[in-house]
C-alpha cells in the first residue's frame, strides 16, 4: 500500500486509547526516526470510566519498564484478583471469577472434571475451594503469586483497578519525555488523498495542518477519522448484546478496598463496583428499552455504598466493532474501534493488543496491504471471542423480569453453541483462535450458573481421590491464612 518506510505518526485523541499508544510507540521507537505527533483538545472530555483491568495490563507496564509500585502511587491503584458476580445466577446467589485455576489436574484429565464426578459421587466441597486467587480475594487479602510451587496451586494471576484519568496523565508525561510531540487542538477538516484515499493532513481550528504518513484514531466513539472521514461501518451487536447506556459516578470509600471488582444484577442489567486507594467508581450498564433513564439512575443511586462525589454520567453506546480496525493509513484504538460492554473489563485490554496488532504488522514500517488484512482479520476473532463470553453471562443466567428474560431466551452465536454444547457434553472446554479468557474463565461461569456436565468418567479410585483433593484445600486454606489484607498490602508498597 505503501512502498516508502512511514516517518510521521499522528494520534488523534488523548485519553487511556490515546495516550497508551502514545507511550508505547514512544518506547517502540526508541532510536527509530520516526516522529509521533499527538492532537487532542482540552475542550474535548474523556469517558473516563475504563478503571478496571484484565491481567494483560501487568505486560503493557513491563515492557514500557515501569516499576508496579510507582504505578501504583501515581494512579491510586488497588489489585484485582477477578469479579464476583452477584444475583447473576438467581437473586441471592453469587460467584467469582478469578484470574486462576482450580486444583492441579488429577486423573490426566482438568481438575474440574475430577470435581464434577467426585460431586456426582457424593464430594460437597465447592470448586471455589479449590481456587487460591478466589479464597484471597473472598478473605479480602493479596498475596503475589508463586510460580515456584510445582502443584500449580499458588499459580494465579492478577490485575489492576486505577484512576483512568490519572494513567493518561502518567502516561502523557511518560510520552513526551520520550520525546512524543501533544499539539494542543480541535481538528475540523481532515484531506483525504483523491488518487488512493489516504490520509493526508489534518487541519485544525488554529488554522495549523499536521500532515503525517499513519494516523491513529483515538476519538472513541464518534471515530472522527475512520468513520466520519473514511467511511468503514459498524457491525451492530445489540441483538445479542441490548445494553445501550451507562451511568457512572464516583462515591466516596466507606470500607477498605476489596481486592477484586463487584458485578450486581439489576433490574435491566447490572452494576459496577471498582475500588480505588482514594475512591470507589460506580456504574449502571443498562437496556434502555426495558427501564428509563431516570429510573435507571434512581436504582444506580439507591444501591451505593458511599456519598456521591460525582453526578451521574450518562453515556450511549451501541455493541459491536468495525470490520476493519485499520483502513489504508488509519488505525482505530479503543473506542474509535468498537464497543464491548464493561462486563469483563475488556476495554483497556482491546486498546492494549490494538497497539500491539498496529505495531506487529507494521513490518519494517512499511504499510502494507497483505500485514494489514491479517491485522484485521486476528482482530475480528478477538472482539467475536470476547464477544461470545460475554453474552454467555445473560444467556445463563437465572433471573426472571423481562431484560433477564429476554436475553436467556435469545439466539447467540454458533461459536458460543458449540461451546456450551461441548461443555455440558463432557465437561471440555472448546478454545479457539485468538481467545482472551482461558479454561479456567469458562469453568468458573459454568459452575456459578451452575451448569454440570451430563457425562464424565467416574473417579477412578473413590476412597484416594477426595482424600487427595482435601490436601489440595488444605494447603490452599493455609495460604490464605499467610496472606496480608489487601489494605495492608498496600500500604507495603514502596512510595
Amino acid at each position: 500500500m505503501t512502498a516508502e518506510p512511514i516517518k510521521k505518526i499522528v494520534i488523534v485523541g488523548g485519553g487511556t486509547a490515546g495516550w497508551m499508544t502514545a507511550a508505547y510507540l514512544a518506547h517502540w521507537l526508541d532510536g527509530v526516526d520516526i516522529q509521533v505527533t499527538l492532537v487532542e483538545s482540552d475542550q474535548i472530555g474523556t469517558i473516563g470510566v475504563g478503571e478496571a483491568t484484565v491481567p494483560g495490563i501487568r505486560q503493557f507496564i513491563k515492557t514500557l519498564e515501569i516499576s508496579e509500585s510507582e504505578f501504583i502511587n501515581a494512579t491510586n491503584a488497588t489489585f484485582k484478583l477477578g469479579i464476583e458476580f452477584e444475583h447473576w445466577a438467581g437473586e441471592g446467589k453469587n460467584f467469582f471469577h478469578p484470574f486462576g485455576g482450580y486444583g492441579a489436574r488429577l486423573e490426566d484429565r482438568s481438575f474440574h472434571k475430577t470435581w464434577w464426578a467426585a460431586r456426582q459421587a457424593g464430594y460437597t466441597d465447592g470448586l471455589e475451594e479449590f481456587c487460591l486467587c478466589t479464597q484471597l480475594a473472598k478473605a479480602g487479602k493479596f498475596a503475589q503469586p508463586s510460580f515456584e510451587d510445582k502443584s500449580r496451586l499458588a499459580w494465579y494471576n492478577y490485575a489492576y483497578h486505577f484512576d483512568a484519568s490519572a494513567f493518561a496523565r502518567y502516561l502523557r508525561n511518560y510520552a513526551e519525555r520520550r520525546g512524543v510531540i501533544r499539539t494542543e487542538g480541535k481538528v475540523n477538516h481532515i484531506q483525504l488523498d483523491t488518487a488512493n484515499g489516504f490520509i493526508q493532513h489534518l487541519s485544525l481550528e488554529s488554522g495549523q495542518i499536521i500532515d503525517g504518513d499513519l494516523f491513529v484514531d483515538c476519538t472513541g466513539i464518534p471515530a472522527l477519522l475512520i468513520n466520519k472521514t473514511m467511511g468503514v461501518g459498524y457491525e451492530d451487536w445489540s441483538h445479542w448484546l441490548p445494553c445501550d447506556s451507562a451511568l457512572a459516578v464516583q462515591t466516596n470509600s466507606v470500607t477498605e478496598p476489596d481486592p477484586y471488582t463487584r458485578s450486581s444484577a439489576r433490574t435491566a442489567g447490572w452494576q459496577w463496583h471498582i475500588p480505588l486507594q482514594h475512591r470507589v467508581g460506580n456504574g449502571y450498564v443498562y437496556s434502555s428499552p426495558f427501564i428509563s433513564h431516570e429510573q435507571a439512575r434512581a436504582e444506580l443511586l439507591a444501591n451505593l455504598a458511599g456519598e456521591p462525589l460525582t453526578e451521574p454520567k450518562l453515556i450511549r453506546f451501541t455493541t459491536g466493532m468495525r470490520p476493519d480496525f485499520w483502513h489504508k493509513n488509519c488505525v482505530a484504538i479503543g473506542l474509535s474501534s468498537g464497543f464491548l460492554e464493561p462486563l469483563e473489563s475488556t476495554s483497556i485490554s482491546l486498546i492494549q493488543t490494538g497497539i500491539a496488532k498496529m505495531t506487529g504488522f507494521l513490518v519494517n514500517f512499511i504499510i502494507d496491504e497483505k500485514q494489514v488484512a491479517e491485522a484485521n482479520r486476528l482482530n475480528r476473532l478477538e472482539y467475536e471471542r470476547i464477544r461470545d463470553f460475554i453474552i454467555l453471562h445473560y444467556k445463563l443466567n437465572g433471573r426472571s423480569n423481562p431484560f433477564w428474560e429476554h436475553v436467556r431466551a435469545m439466539s447467540i452465536p454458533l461459536t458460543l453453541e458449540e461451546k456450551i454444547a461441548a461443555y455440558k457434553a463432557g465437561g471440555d472446554i472448546k478454545l479457539l483462535a485468538q481467545e482472551s479468557f482461558v479454561e479456567e474463565s469458562w469453568v468458573s461461569m459454568f459452575y456459578g450458573f451452575g451448569m454440570a456436565p451430563e457425562a464424565l468418567l467416574p473417579l477412578s479410585d473413590p476412597a484416594a481421590i477426595p482424600l487427595v483433593m482435601n490436601k489440595m484445600k488444605s494447603a490452599i486454606g493455609k495460604g490464605t491464612a499467610l496472606a496480608a489484607s489487601h489494605a495492608e498490602f498496600l500500604q507495603s508498597i514502596d512510595n
